[in-house]
Order: structure tokens, then C-alpha cells, then sequence
């Protein structure tokens, strides 16, 4: 254990506080947004303008995300530093990971719009067609992908092996999210298109 903790630091605060926030978005933000699709309550507060309820939570989400990336910024200085790669590929190999992340994260906000990244669906703002164009040509879930690859290279560059332990957590929180996010929003368009079969019958 004494060996361990000249790796990664358990007993700091900061380490705690950036777990939590990275399990705390994507949890929230799922039971926020099938509490809207049920109930709409964030579309009532709004005076049943489902877009400006979608703005909001929209905000809340990308404001929720920056905090989170500043916790695991000031979790990162308060961690024991080990030379992780040799150089250049200290420097060359995070660099790389930051900006296919990017990449991935912006290109994926672009082809979706804001309604389409921040949970649009789940306030009726249904896209009319999948999107297949890049980046999702080359993965399924991009946005997921790329942001996982950005805590990876935060961990490689400041040298931090507590951040690739991090990165792995963000990883599953992912995986679990996704196992509920997906199939939910698979429903809302199956149960668009099954109501678009029954009027476009009831016209013939």
C-alpha cells in the first residue's frame, strides 16, 4: 500500500470531489431528462416553450461539465507525479489524445445542434433523420469517446498516474450510462415512427 500511495494519493479530498462530479453529470442529467420526458417539468417552467426548457438544461449541463473538468484539473495538482512516458511522447502522445478528443466532442456538437447533444429528444425535439456523417461514421458514441481521451491526456501530461485511474472510472460511468441513455432514446423514435405509421394509415 505504501508503494501505492506514491502513485496516487487516496487520502486527498480533491481526488473524492472529482469522482463525484464525474458520476454526478450524466447520472443527473438522465433522471432530469426521463423526468421531462414523463412529466414536463422543465417544459412548464418555461411556459411550455420545450426549446427554451431544453436552452436551460442545455446551460446547466455545459456549466456542470466545466466545473467538472476544473475539479479534475485541481485534482490532478494535488497527486503524486511520475514520469508516465519517455520524451517526446510525454508531450507528443497527450497532445495527440487532446486534440482527437476535441475533435471527436466538437465535431459530434456540430452534427447534432444543441437540441440534439443536450437532450432534445427527451423534450420532443426529435431529430428528422440519424445522423451518419463524422464523426459518427467512425463511433458510435464520439462525444463519450472523445471526452474519455481528454482525461487521458490531462493525466499524461501533467504527469499524474491518479488521472489515467480517473480515466478509467470516467470510462465505465460511461459504459453505464449509456446501458440507460441509449435504449431510452431508441424508444422515443421507435414510438415516433410507430405514430407516424398509424396517421400515415388513417390518411390512406
Amino acid at each position: 500500500m505504501a508503494g501505492l500511495s506514491s502513485w496516487i494519493d487516496f487520502s486527498k479530498s480533491s481526488l473524492i470531489l472529482s469522482l463525484i462530479s464525474i458520476a454526478f453529470n450524466p447520472t443527473a442529467w438522465n433522471i432530469v431528462a426521463r423526468n421531462e420526458y414523463r412529466n414536463k417539468t422543465i417544459t412548464r417552467l418555461f411556459g411550455g416553450s420545450n426549446r427554451a426548457g431544453c436552452y436551460f438544461l442545455a446551460i446547466m449541463i455545459f456549466s456542470f461539465g466545466i466545473l467538472r473538468d476544473s475539479l479534475y484539473q485541481r485534482a490532478l495538482e494535488d497527486q503524486p507525479r511520475k514520469a508516465l512516458l519517455p520524451q517526446p511522447f510525454g508531450t507528443l502522445v497527450p497532445a495527440a489524445l487532446f486534440i482527437v478528443g476535441q475533435t471527436f466532442v466538437i465535431t459530434s456538437t456540430w452534427a447534432l445542434g444543441v437540441t440534439g447533444t443536450f437532450l432534445g429528444d427527451y423534450f420532443g425535439i426529435l431529430m428528422d433523420h440519424r445522423v451518419e456523417g463524422f464523426p459518427f461514421n467512425v463511433l458510435r458514441d464520439p462525444m463519450y469517446v472523445g471526452s474519455t481521451m481528454c482525461f487521458v491526456a490531462g493525466a499524461l501530461w501533467y504527469e499524474r498516474p491518479a488521472g489515467l485511474l480517473v480515466s478509467f472510472y470516467v470510462y465505465l460511468v460511461y459504459l453505464v450510462a449509456l446501458r440507460y441513455e441509449g435504449p431510452f432514446t431508441d424508444m422515443i423514435y421507435t414510438k415516433r415512427e410507430e405514430e407516424r405509421a398509424k396517421g400515415s394509415k388513417k390518411q390512406k
